[in-house]
């Protein structure tokens, strides 16, 4: 909204200093900036608001240490983690833009399946929340929204530039009205660490119409940001673990989305160019600026949890940022720690079922699942564990990162 209101200033009466909301980079910033503004003012106040209410945790003694203390500490804190991220995008990104449309839909549509969850446990005295099913039914809706829009939109497509010497950076910068282009309306993504990293759904199966694509890649859709919810809401066992995890992936994110957003870097990183994606960076550090102020509150001893409120939409977010980068297949490896956190619960169910059915006498892999659990048991502490899970996220985002040269 502010955009619009500058760049109508702008053109209209000339005020001065009102041109640079054109600029992506401040715009940017300022998203940053207000997010974390957002979280950390009216945060307390949240708090507050909610330990009147008496919204607070319900916890299950698992023998861990410190875990008893936590019961009654205010959770559905995911609610200004939302406010936070919502406000600097419609305030500061062009909301006619169809990539942001998807995001800011995907951040309402699974922050209010989070909440319905976190309201039916904490109000309603149903340990189980909403029922698993209930959710699936949520996730696959706006997975079908997400892969749908995308496949279907003519807004969403990537632009193969060509120009008529090999150019440096600059040449791009300074040409962009001499080059030729091409838009393609297609469904490659980035494969990677492959020399010829792009694969098209089109090709996935050969034996499948082409007219049948968009099933296949709605079906991913639907897969993954499933997948990726679940997984941050695994990961939100421990103070600050889930918060401080989504920030380093959607400052990753970011990164790539900045990059493919623009034709000079992405010709000399000879990655994809996608128009109009450089607007998905004010989200980006708008949800990175909401994490990290939501830590504020949420960093060991946390003051309140973010809830299925929280953890559902940011893992869903995350989701479809890659799909909308065409980074989903480097999921697995920017989204690590939520793919460890979920494998660690699959291995322990899956081999204590088969050592149970084997032998009569179930075992266990891991002390406890998730795997923040097991090194809870091992008597690490907390805070600890969510240091160290941290460094190997940023890690994790520095390989991503590298592959943008690595093929």
């Amino acid at each position: 909204m502010l955009y619009y209101l500058f760049d109508y200033l702008d053109k209209h009466f000339d005020f001065p200093g009102t041109g640079v909301f054109q600029y992506i980079s401040f715009r940017a910033g300022m998203a940053a900036l207000f997010s974390l503004l957002i979280t950390i003012t009216f945060g307390k106040k949240l708090i507050s608001f909610l330990l009147r209410k008496q919204v607070g945790e319900d916890i299950r003694d698992l023998g861990l240490e410190g875990q008893i203390q936590k019961k009654g500490t205010p959770t559905m804190g995911g609610l200004i983690i939302i406010a936070a991220i919502l406000v600097p995008t419609l305030l500061l990104a062009k909301i006619n833009n169809v990539y942001i449309i998807l995001l800011v839909t995907t951040t309402i549509w699974l922050g209010l399946i989070g909440f319905l969850d976190d309201y039916i446990k904490v109000f309603k005295k149903n340990k189980e929340g909403l029922a698993g099913k209930f959710k699936i039914v949520g996730q696959i809706g706006i997975g079908l929204i997400v892969g749908l829009t995308l496949f279907f939109n003519d807004h969403v497509i990537i632009r193969e530039v060509y120009s008529p010497v090999v150019a440096s950076t600059e040449f791009f910068i300074l040409n962009q009205d001499k080059l030729e282009y091409r838009d393609l309306k297609s469904t490659k993504t980035t494969v990677p660490f492959f020399k010829n990293n792009e694969l098209d759904y089109s090709k996935v199966v050969p034996f499948i119409d082409k007219n049948y694509t968009w099933i296949i890649y709605t079906l991913v859709v639907i897969l993954i940001v499933t997948a990726v919810s679940n997984g941050a809401n695994i990961t939100d066992g421990i103070d600050g673990l889930a918060a401080g995890t989504s920030a380093i992936i959607g400052l990753t994110l970011a990164i790539f989305a900045y990059l493919s957003g623009r034709v000079d870097f992405s010709s000399y990183l000879n990655i994809m160019y996608i128009p109009n994606l450089s607007e998905v960076v004010i989200f980006c550090t708008a949800f990175v600026g909401a994490c990290l102020g939501f830590l504020w509150y949420n960093a060991f001893p946390a003051q309140v949890f973010m809830g299925d409120t929280g953890s559902l939409s940011l893992g869903g977010i995350i989701a479809v940022l890659a799909f909308v980068v065409r980074k989903e297949l480097l999921l697995p490896l920017i989204c690590g720690i939520f793919l460890i956190e979920n494998l660690s619960v699959i291995i322990q169910v899956g081999y204590f079922k088969y050592t149970k059915n084997k032998y009569g006498q179930g075992s266990r892999i891991f002390l406890m699942s998730p795997l923040h659990h097991h090194y809870q048991k091992k008597n690490i502490h907390e805070a600890k564990i969510v240091t160290r899970f941290w460094i190997v996220g940023i890690l994790l985002a520095i390989l991503s990162l590298a592959t943008l040269k690595l093929r």
